[in-house]
């Protein structure tokens, strides 16, 4: 009995006019996931298929998981779409199937079928109620739920339902630049980027000897959680130390974290532009840390015209606690690792800072070649879910 991977797009299939663009985006996605197998993918309007054998089907469930786009999938046994070949196929299934209760769910694509969905749940019913004793059906809660799927040449029965990661497909939208500090929020939001589409590439701000190449360490290994739903992640590190010393030599301690927020931002952008990305993403939630009041916020979004995303801004910690265990990210970010946001903390940091006293602290130092300098010094790793190491650009 053949099997095939029946994938259903869900959100997908709400684009009308665009619609063979998300799905032909997914198609790719998925392509790139299972190089690596002997597969055949096959696509159209609503429904995508997949080829396997039996003996990759675990680990192609695992890449599967992964794939933005795919709201459910089916591993379904594919007959010709004839009553009978759909009947005798019933009977060969269920007999070797352990169930006291079962129902029929039926639909029917292929409208040139003669039976009608109504009239061919029942006749499955009673298909399987005859060739299968001490049975019943149940509509309600039944034990076996047989989904079949009526269609213009071919016909799927199935009986197992796998969520898959939903959104929309990798690569729908343009890239985004993900501010990925080490801690809990940045691969949260990271995550529900790329669960839109956004490409992400991830920037870590480095303040080597302040902080340590453990710290390092543990953003690539972020990177690489992040990169199980991309064919890879480009993560750009910045060497910070000479504008974080500036800050913490020329202005007001309260001013410190504002200031250094603000250069970031600034540097952000440009990176944004050297990159062709469209969006800063970060992980800042409303209220949790004195550079994330609504003050400040804006106060340290001035500096920039780039569309910042905060993914996570209206979520509670614990909200962003559990969707880091989910996407496996929590045990690495709560490795005891300081990052330059955390290592210069001031005792008293404004919360609610003036954006005039703000520039009036920039002044204190010349920032903009400094920042010029950083954008210019970048490196980049490429960070692959599979592989011991990473590559350096």
């Amino acid at each position: 009995m053949k099997r095939v991977i029946l994938i259903k797009y869900g959100e997908l299939s709400t684009k009308k006019g665009n619609r063979n663009f998300f799905i032909n985006t997914l198609y790719r996605m998925i392509q790139n996931k299972l190089k690596n197998f002997d597969v055949k993918i096959y696509k159209d309007r609503s429904r995508m298929y997949i080829e396997f054998h039996d003996s990759d089907l675990d680990k192609i469930k695992s890449k599967l998981d992964c794939i933005f786009g795919i709201h459910m999938y089916h591993i379904a046994y594919i007959v010709d779409t004839n009553i009978d070949s759909i009947k005798s196929l019933l009977i060969d299934l269920v007999k070797n199937m352990n169930f006291k209760s079962f129902k029929v769910e039926s639909k029917r694509s292929d409208k040139s079928f003669p039976i009608h969905s109504q009239e061919l749940n029942p006749l499955l019913g009673a298909v399987v109620l005859k060739n299968k004793d001490g049975v019943v059906v149940d509509v309600h809660h039944p034990e076996l739920l047989i989904k079949v799927e009526v269609r213009e040449k071919y016909s799927f029965i199935y009986f197992n339902a796998y969520h898959g990661a939903g959104g929309y497909p990798l690569g729908s939208q343009p890239r985004g630049l993900l501010m990925l500090s080490g801690g809990i929020d940045s691969p949260v939001s990271g995550y529900l980027a790329m669960k839109r589409g956004v490409l992400v590439d991830c920037v870590y701000f480095e303040a080597i000897p302040h902080t340590s190449l453990e710290a390092r360490n543990k953003v690539i290994e972020l990177s690489r959680k992040l990169a199980k739903y991309a064919p890879d992640i480009r993560l750009h590190i910045v060497n910070f130390t000479p504008i974080q010393e500036e800050i913490y030599k020329n202005c007001s301690p309260s001013y410190c974290i504002t200031i250094m927020r603000r250069m970031m931002y600034r540097i952000m952008e440009k990176l944004a532009n050297k990159y062709q990305a469209y969006a800063i993403i970060n992980g800042e939630s409303v209220g949790q840390v004195a550079s994330q009041t609504l003050t400040s916020m804006r106060v340290i979004n001035e500096v920039t015209c780039m569309p910042v995303l905060r993914p996570v801004a209206c979520f509670d910690k614990l909200e962003i606690i559990d969707l880091a265990k989910k996407i496996d990210t929590y045990d690495i970010s709560i490795l005891p690792y300081e990052d330059c946001c955390t290592v210069f903390v001031p005792k008293h940091p404004v919360i609610n800072p003036s954006l005039e006293q703000a520039k009036k602290e920039e002044e204190k130092f010349d920032f903009l070649s400094l920042i010029d300098v950083a954008v210019d010094s970048v490196d980049t790793i490429v960070v692959r879910e599979e592989e011991e190491f990473s590559d350096l650009l």
